[in-house]
């Protein structure tokens, strides 16, 4: 088979400032997803991008042809709206656990399909398999059922067919030091999103020291440019930018995210978790066509609770089973009395992986009961010697290493130092 483009010459116009046109880069995707066009080619196709960045019709069309190269599923046969949520990663970020029972609780779909965590920020999929016997593997048949059922929301395992050109191009994005790329990121969480078949999406793009995007600016360019990624392609999509400076909640882990996000369910948790797991159900009920629902109601009244025990119980899990608990912890104290004025993110979410509780390669084991728990947070006063936050894990081994990652990374100071809001903002197209 005569190919009609050549991959030098697609390189060459992204790497001298030049847009690619239409034909050109849908072919480039898929001879690569193919073979044809080698990882090496490709490679220098992502820094061209990297450092020449895309036009959005470009952003557009790669998308769509990351699309292409797999499966596109359709969820018009439920007979309801389905809306979907992603969030950016960062440190303590459980929120769709609670989230997706929460919108359901409203007669809305919810198909989340998540993933498995990698460095510092935490995997949905890990976290929810601290619950005996659940599982995170269903066929799409199962998917239907329980969306179309009692439940209405499934948290699960993307299948293989999605998008697989995204999955061949991510690895080598990771290994090239082309991930920061936001034409890249943008298409890569867009091609899953849209070829999932949602009819609408909320954007959770976070920005600061946990997050991937610790620039502000940079964090609402890139959810600028998926919204309109969304947008383009008929799915009903909003975002709101959110502060991850600070871990959020007071749970960092699996086992113990997972306690936290069900102390939510019962009316309770953490205020930060609790503010944007609201917001957020607000913004896709809102685009359900439900922009008045009682959310604090369905949290508060049992509602959501009733349907995350559902939820866990469809895919094989005994809600109500105790879940993993360390067998070590060392607890760090307040050297002083003062107030908390600063715990940056990104520390204690090194330290976590650290202890456990994530994989540095995607084949490794996460140890669920492994974390760390935050007794303060900025604002908070505290005296000396209180216990701060905890560090937990089955080997002791490890905890000299999880210190090391916190030193430096939080300060007592005599006042107490004022924090911005946790949302900051909303962006539509």
């Amino acid at each position: 088979m005569t190919e009609p483009f050549d991959a030098i010459d697609v390189i060459r116009a992204k790497r001298d400032g030049g847009s690619v046109p239409e034909p050109e880069l849908r072919w480039m995707v898929d001879a690569y997803t193919r073979g044809y066009v080698s990882d090496a080619q490709m490679a220098s196709f992502a820094m061209a991008i990297f450092q020449r960045g895309m036009q959005r019709d470009e952003i557009r069309v790669l998308t769509d042809a990351m699309i292409a190269s797999g499966e596109r599923m359709s969820f018009a046969s439920l007979g309801k709206k389905t809306v979907d949520k992603h969030s950016t990663g960062g440190v303590g970020d459980k929120i769709t656990l609670p989230l997706a029972p929460l919108v359901a609780a409203f007669g809305v779909a919810v198909p989340q399909l998540s993933g498995r965590g990698l460095g510092h920020t935490g995997g949905t999929l890990d976290k929810l398999e601290a619950i005996p016997g659940w599982r995170a593997a269903l066929s799409n048949e199962e998917m239907f059922a329980q969306m179309q059922g009692d439940v209405g929301a499934v948290i699960c395992a993307a299948g293989s067919g999605l998008a697989p050109a995204d999955k061949k191009l991510y690895a080598l994005r990771d290994v090239t030091g082309t991930v920061e790329a936001i034409p890249l990121i943008a298409s890569s969480i867009m091609s899953k999103k849209i070829a999932e078949g949602t009819d609408a999406l909320v954007l959770d793009v976070k920005f600061g020291s946990g997050a991937f995007m610790q620039d502000i600016d940079r964090a609402r360019e890139l959810a600028q440019t998926m919204v309109a990624l969304g947008t383009d392609s008929g799915v009903a999509t909003t975002a709101l930018l959110t502060d991850m400076n600070v871990p959020l909640g007071f749970a960092i882990g699996n086992a113990n995210e997972v306690r936290e996000s069900v102390e939510i369910l019962a009316g309770g948790g953490p205020a930060d978790v609790r503010e944007l797991t609201i917001a957020l159900a607000r913004e896709m009920l809102a685009l359900a066509g439900l922009p008045d629902a009682d959310v604090e109601g369905a949290l508060d009244g049992g509602r959501a609770m009733d349907v995350w025990n559902a939820m866990i119980r469809a895919q094989d899990g005994d809600p109500m089973a105790a879940l993993p608990v360390a067998n070590e912890t060392h607890v760090v104290t307040a050297p002083a009395d003062g107030f908390v004025t600063r715990m940056d993110a990104l520390p204690f979410g090194i330290s976590a992986w650290r202890l456990g509780a994530g994989r540095a390669r995607a084949e490794d084991p996460v140890i669920h009961a492994a974390g760390i728990d935050l007794h303060a947070k900025p604002g908070d006063r505290v005296t000396a010697g209180q216990p701060l936050f905890t560090l937990s894990g089955d080997d002791a081994a490890r905890f000299p290493r999880a210190l090391d990652a916190l030193e430096g990374a939080w300060e007592i100071g005599a006042e107490a130092s004022a924090r911005g809001p946790l949302v900051r903002e909303r962006i539509t197209a």
